[in-house]
């Protein structure tokens, strides 16, 4: 979560090029209209970058810095910190696109209207025993589209509501704060790292088109496991082991690329950490919505079982 201001002090001192690029960003952020200062945004973006990248260089904290979705970022501080304006905002621009997430995912109204509601609860926060509020929102890092890490984290409470219940086995690779493979794409100017894109592109193109279309429709699609499950003539906790073990080894095959382009074993954990397929670029999506229609592979492999 942010640093309370009297916290500050504790985080490392970034060098002056970041704090100036971390300052160029305040004016397009929004911040001052939820009564954020400049010195507090510092302390946001700050704490961020020293999460995911303090033992880089300037030039590589100041591409970091260059990439957040600081305006989404701001929103979701203020917010956590109960500013009725910045509420007013999130809930007009996110409250119709959650309930429709909820009921793509849940199927049904009442059960959706649920998830979404258990949502706002977390997302709005409690006090914590200190009396300061506590609320997932404080989760979010702006490095994906705050709508995309909504989905995500509705999604997979929906999973875990379901694995509870139905005690089937669900995916482990699933990352903290619903970070995951599910989100859509951000704008042109916050583009993640291409190595990254490069990478998971490179992957996919090793996978069977059936693998391939397992990703697309679980997380572009937002299938459920059962609805997968009749489609390939398998239970939902046979798909569930096979995503498990496919979304395991396609990470292992981009963190063992990514460490051949250089790129250190920390800095690969915290860029996996926020892989997310539709914030990469249009080549990986496209490629796997080649798969997400499949026309006679179905048929052959089930004749085959």
């Amino acid at each position: 979560m942010v640093p309370e201001p009297s916290q500050a002090a504790e985080l490392p001192v970034l060098a002056d090029a970041v704090c100036e690029a971390i300052a160029r960003r305040y004016p397009e952020s929004g911040a001052s209209r939820y009564g954020i200062s400049t010195a507090d945004f510092l302390r946001i973006v700050s704490a961020v970058v020293i999460r995911y990248a303090a033992e880089a260089g300037a030039a590589e904290q100041m591409q970091l810095v260059g990439m957040l979705h600081v305006a989404e970022l701001s929103l979701a501080r203020a917010c956590s910190a109960g500013n009725d304006a910045a509420w007013e905002e999130f809930l007009t621009r996110f409250r119709a696109p959650l309930y429709e997430t909820a009921y793509r995912v849940a199927k049904d109204e009442t059960a959706a209207r649920e998830l979404a509601d258990e949502l706002y609860a977390d997302l709005y926060g409690i006090p914590g025993a200190d009396g300061r509020r506590v609320s997932k929102l404080d989760y979010y890092m702006g490095r994906g589209s705050l709508e995309g890490w909504l989905r995500t984290v509705l999604s997979q409470r929906f999973i875990d509501r379901c694995r509870s219940q139905a005690r089937l086995v669900s995916l482990e690779e699933q990352t903290e704060a619903g970070i995951g493979f599910a989100a859509p794409s951000p704008p042109d100017d916050a583009a993640p790292d291409p190595r990254l894109a490069a990478a998971l592109d490179a992957a996919l193109d090793e996978l069977h088109p059936e693998e391939r279309f397992l990703i697309a429709a679980w997380y572009l699609d937002q299938r459920t496991l059962a609805d997968i499950g009749r489609q390939l003539g398998a239970h939902e906790s046979t798909i569930s082991r096979r995503l498990d073990r496919l979304t395991g080894g396609l990470r292992k095959a981009v963190r063992k690329r990514l460490q051949a382009e250089g790129i250190s074993s920390r800095r690969c954990d915290e860029m996996l950490h926020d892989l997310d397929v539709r914030d990469l670029n249009a080549n990986v999506t496209a490629k796997l919505r080649q798969e997400s229609l499949p026309a006679t592979f179905y048929k052959k492999d089930r004749s085959t079982t």
